[in-house]
């Protein structure tokens, strides 16, 4: 299965574009981590480093990261880039969970 048909698949997902380099990607690392254990099952969450994929920066238009991009069945529902806070993301999640 590929990264598209997974997107498709699911029903929301979040994934989190970073590189390994990026201050504020290890920043966002531990609340990623958080709002994964809050979220359980109502949520997949992936990381996708952009320097290891760079066709991703084109197709999801990537100006900075990190990128935050939330999709529901495929299709993008929410994007932010730079840090979020813990509350503020849940809630882009909860939101969309329906």
């Amino acid at each position: 299965m590929n990264f598209k048909d997974l997107l498709e698949k699911e029903n929301l997902v979040l994934v989190d574009f970073f590189t390994e380099w990026c201050g504020p990607c290890k920043m966002m690392a531990p609340i990623i981590e958080k709002v994964k254990s809050k979220s359980g099952s109502g949520v997949r969450i992936f990381k996708v480093d952009v320097d290891k994929n760079p066709s991703v920066i084109h197709q999801y238009k990537i100006m900075g990261v990190p990128t935050l991009i939330l999709f529901k069945h495929g299709k993008i529902v929410w994007q932010h880039s730079g840090m979020i806070s813990e509350q503020s993301l849940l809630q882009h999640i909860q939101s969309n969970s329906n």
